[in-house]
């Protein structure tokens, strides 16, 4: 399953998405992954979720990213969710269509059962419209 939380710069989309992240943590029987574009967030994280500095990598187009998460996926059998801060960075898709990277993590979630959670730095109504129904949050 992919999830989005929508809206511009600034409106708390990292907030909410940290919270999920510790409330899902208290809960699950597997892995959670925290990928960011920094290490900023550490002490706001539980130390039960890894938290992954994506630009400590060198990702320079989405498949590239979308093969990073498939590396992730790999190592850890018993991911449960990955959640993406600042996806359309970390991605490499500022700017770009994003429908065609979602699709790929909605096949990847389904084949090695992960879930994702997004930020995305976009107004809900200004997305494309096949990813628009995997809006939970739009700010």
């Amino acid at each position: 399953m992919v999830q989005i939380i929508a809206g511009k710069k600034g409106k708390g989309k990292t907030k909410h998405l940290l919270d999920m992240a510790n409330t899902g943590i208290k809960n699950a029987s597997g892995s959670i992954v925290y990928l960011d574009k920094s290490s900023k967030h550490m002490y706001e994280l539980s130390n039960k979720i890894r938290l992954i500095n994506v630009n400590e990598y060198p990702i320079t187009t989405s498949q590239g990213f979308v093969g990073f998460l498939c590396g992730i996926i790999s190592q850890d059998h018993d991911i449960e969710t990955m959640f993406l801060d600042s996806f359309l960075k970390l991605s490499c898709l500022e700017g770009e269509d994003i429908s065609e990277t979602v699709a790929t993590l909605e096949n990847l979630s389904g084949k090695y059962n992960v879930n994702f959670v997004l930020s995305v730095s976009m107004d809900a109504v200004d997305m494309p419209e096949s990813v628009q129904k995997d809006v939970i949050i739009s700010l």
